[in-house]
């Protein structure tokens, strides 16, 4: 192992020295100004590796998050559409960018790889945004890096506009999520099972550092650069802890494992699956990351699984909490160093923050499912209320998100249930007779709960209409605004957009958005892109 690992490294700093070789973009005109400062470029250069993006063919501006490129201070207005492509292509370097490829490992479907790393993205810098928060900017599908393992470095339009278009409904859907600030043709053919048009697809997130960052560098004893580390997360995404404390370290992992309990509740909440949460795929800030072969669920299944790689269900709609706490023991693993008190000592105390997890993801999911009857805090009785609710859905197939957004109308008896009954005449609905039964059953006792707890309806069905969207980007209209692009057309793109910018909201001109795929849409597995 050491000698693979001594390998491994260097390998690492001959292909860095011959990629920063490389033909480097030009400088940004004045047109467009980005204010970095660049504090990740100040921890210790074994974090990464410092490169400029390759540059591309002929790129071409697809779409430019105008309202998010303000959040963060950037300064456009006097720039065209060419010179934005250029920049967010990689053809271009701001003036005060310090591109780089961060150094990772990470367990991938339970299986530690020892380097993964940016093998396809350069962060550009990072930079303080209108509110006081650090945020990185990214460039994914910018060109080979030192990480690529023989990859091309490179973006299928696909993927680019597929995690655009999730990460943005994410964030109006009110989930913590790495965001889209641009995406650029390249101009370029991407080959993967076929020749695919090329995108480079530009990321914000409070930062880009995840559990296998931590990995990366226990598992090379750097003791020096894991420490920097740990005191770079602290300032950035944790400064109430108290930087002077002994168990300072301890904190923060357990304020890690805290917002990743609350982060995987509002997915199961939502009926989101992320598809492929290895280590390297969970950030420390607790943001939605890595829009790969993720999907939102039509009919409800506990067991459903979209990754094509997936084969095992490893990280099937029902398993996503658990798999959160095994990757949260990695972490751990990989901070015990840090941790005070001898070994035995550290691992107790992990252990139970690790076991912490449980009881706080509970509580976040079951207020989480409260909040979606109408609930305004979770009593006794609830969870028992919630899962046979989604035994009766999983029983009926039944679709998830239209079922809890129709309830919302029907919170008081002498309201029309039809709407609601109507789900059963879609086509995955099963045993539509016994459903309609039970689910009537359901219904009476759940109303008579809503009036012995709130007395006023108005705000019963205000606090649901909050927590039950109308709207979710649904595997066929992605799909479908995909295929329209490949074509040349972005309009279904752009349209699915808007429908999704306003998901609590049910507006005729976006009614169809609601509506579950017929059986001959339905998207049945999902595929990472790389």
């Amino acid at each position: 192992m050491a000698t693979l690992l001594i390998s491994l490294l260097c390998w690492c700093q001959r292909t860095r020295n011959r990629f920063c070789s490389m033909t480097t973009p030009t400088e940004t005109p004045a047109s467009l100004i980005i204010p970095f400062d660049n504090a990740y470029a100040r921890l210790p250069e074994s974090c990464f590796a410092k490169l400029a993006p390759t540059p591309v063919q002929t790129p071409g501006l697809i779409r430019f998050n105008t309202e998010l490129a303000t959040e963060l201070r950037i300064s456009f207005d006097d720039a065209t559409d060419s010179d934005i492509a250029a920049i967010f292509s990689g053809n271009r370097l701001p003036t005060q960018a310090d591109p780089l490829a961060m150094a990772y490992c990470g367990h991938q479907f339970g299986q530690l790889n020892p380097q993964l790393g940016d093998g396809r993205a350069i962060l550009l810098g990072d930079l303080v945004d209108v509110h006081g928060q650090r945020r990185d900017i990214q460039l994914k599908g910018s060109g080979r890096t030192p990480f690529s393992r023989g990859g091309d470095g490179r973006s299928p339009l696909g993927p680019a506009l597929r995690e655009y278009i999730l990460c943005e409904a994410m964030h109006a859907l009110g989930v913590p999520t790495t965001r889209a600030l641009a995406v650029v043709s390249s101009g370029e053919p991407v080959l993967r099972e076929r020749a695919e048009p090329g995108a480079v697809f530009t990321r914000v997130a409070a930062s880009h550092i995840r559990v296998g960052t931590f990995q990366y560098f226990a598992l090379r004893q750097d003791s020096e650069a894991l420490q920097a580390l740990a005191d770079h997360v602290l300032e950035r995404h944790y400064p109430t802890i108290d930087r002077t404390a002994d168990d300072r370290y301890l904190q923060l992992f357990s304020a890690i494992c805290q917002r990743q309990a609350q982060l995987i509740a509002q997915w199961l909440q939502l009926g989101f699956i992320h598809g492929v949460m290895n280590t390297d795929n969970m950030t420390v800030s607790g943001e939605t990351i890595d829009y790969g072969p993720c999907a939102f669920m039509d009919a409800f299944s506990a067991g459903k699984v979209f990754s094509s790689i997936d084969q095992g269900g490893r990280y099937a709609y029902q398993n996503q909490s658990a798999i959160g706490q095994w990757n949260l023991a990695r972490l751990a693993e990989a901070m015990l160093t840090l941790f005070p008190g001898d070994e035995d000592e550290s691992v107790a105390a992990a252990t139970t923050v690790l076991k912490d997890f449980a009881d706080v993801h509970g509580q976040a999911w079951q207020q989480a499912m409260g909040q979606k009857l109408g609930f305004g805090r979770v009593e006794a009785g609830d969870l028992q209320r919630i899962s046979a609710l989604l035994e009766l859905l999983e029983q009926g197939g039944l679709d998830y998100t239209l079922f809890f957004r129709r309830l919302c109308k029907v919170t008081q008896p002498e309201q029309d249930r039809s709407d609601l009954l109507a789900l059963l005449t879609l086509p995955d609905c099963r045993n539509s007779a016994a459903m309609e039964r039970n689910l009537h059953e359901w219904l009476d006792e759940w109303q008579q709960q809503l009036r012995q707890r709130e007395p006023d309806p108005t705000v019963v069905q205000s606090r649901m209409l909050a927590a039950n969207p109308a709207i979710i980007p649904r595997n066929h209209r992605v799909a479908e605004a995909i295929a329209a692009a490949e074509a040349g057309d972005y309009s279904v793109f752009e349209n699915l957009l808007a429908a999704l910018a306003q998901p609590y909201a049910e507006l005729p001109q976006f009614a169809a958005y609601q509506e579950p795929p017929q059986p001959e849409q339905r998207v049945h597995r999902t595929f990472c892109g790389t």
